[in-house]
């Protein structure tokens, strides 16, 4: 049934081992509309390209050098995204119009079942309002869109919680586009020189805005883990923590622990869902407790600054 829909051009969302995406046959440039129309996302803003075999690769992109080969057979399937150069076929909308496309070959079992069914290639970006927290569960999809999927298939949590680490592999040195759980030290391990993207550069892939994976709630995240944060009076504020805090602290309205002993993969699967616990608290601020930006603390610290930067 699932595959059938996206074979129709409809909406299916899926859980993946990062977050839940909301996908739709890649090759349709229709059904790739209905994504942004439901998202309300900018149409500059590309897709990732979800498969689940090499022939699929192959009708995506003209060339797969070596490096890139290395990187396949050490990464995929898993939570890696390579930005590779297109074949013609695959629609602009999907690309922002770019002679590149950011592919990835998700491992979670329901996904690969999904792609297998459908007999397509399947765009993607996660399954919630653009710009908002992303879902790492069915329930955090229905409250997102709602009635805007045809189909939501509920593989329960996603076990990793944030999304891919992207690479672009058309430059002389490969980027890192988006830090993930693939870690620079992993990549650079495999192949060599990476190298870290310019803020400032144009937007070739998904996660690449100054604020993305936001809370409706403004958020400060906190210069250093031992900081405490000076509270304005009366302001009713909520604490994401990444540890157990040494000690009580009243003054919050709910703390949030991403991980009672202080490891970045429980703190990273629960990331996006204590977000929007607080989120859904109605309070005037939310401060984040820092983490070391290495390894996994790369990703969240990168999730963590974009959704405390500033609306423009």
């Amino acid at each position: 049934m699932a595959g059938a829909i996206i074979r129709q051009g409809g909406l299916v969302a899926f859980p993946t081992e990062t977050v839940y995406g909301l996908g739709c046959d890649a090759l349709n440039p229709e059904a790739v509309a209905r994504i942004f129309e439901a998202k309300q996302r900018p149409s500059f803003d590309p897709l990732i390209v979800h498969i689940a075999d090499r022939a699929t690769l192959e009708s995506l992109t003209p060339f797969v050098s070596t490096r890139d080969q290395r990187l396949i057979d050490a990464f995929w399937p898993g939570p890696l995204t390579l930005v590779l150069p297109k074949r013609a076929d695959v629609p602009d909308l999907v690309t922002a119009g770019l002679a590149t496309v950011a592919i990835r070959m998700p491992a979670h079992t329901v996904a690969q079942a999904l792609i297998r069914e459908a007999g397509v290639p399947i765009a993607a970006p996660s399954a919630n309002p653009f710009g908002y927290v992303s879902p790492t569960c069915a329930q955090h999809v229905v409250e997102g869109l709602g009635d805007r999927v045809d189909l939501i298939l509920d593989g329960g949590p996603c076990p990793i919680g944030v999304e891919s680490t992207i690479v672009s592999m058309g430059g002389t040195w490969p980027e890192l586009l988006r830090p993930g759980t693939v870690t620079l030290a992993a990549l650079r391990t495999v192949i060599g020189p990476v190298v870290r993207t310019p803020a400032s550069r144009t937007m070739v892939a998904p996660g690449q805005l100054p604020r993305h994976y936001a809370t409706r709630t403004p958020m400060t995240v906190l210069a250093a883990p031992e900081v405490r944060p000076v509270l304005h009076a009366h302001e009713r504020a909520g604490l994401l923590a990444m540890s157990t805090p040494g000690h009580g602290d009243e003054r919050f309205c709910a703390i949030e622990v991403l991980s009672a002993s202080g490891d970045l993969r429980e703190a990273a699967r629960n990331l996006f869902a204590a977000l929007r616990r607080l989120d859904a608290l109605g309070l005037d601020r939310l401060y984040a407790v820092p983490c070391e930006g290495q390894g996994l603390g790369l990703a969240i610290m990168d999730r963590l600054r974009r959704c405390a930067a500033p609306l423009d």
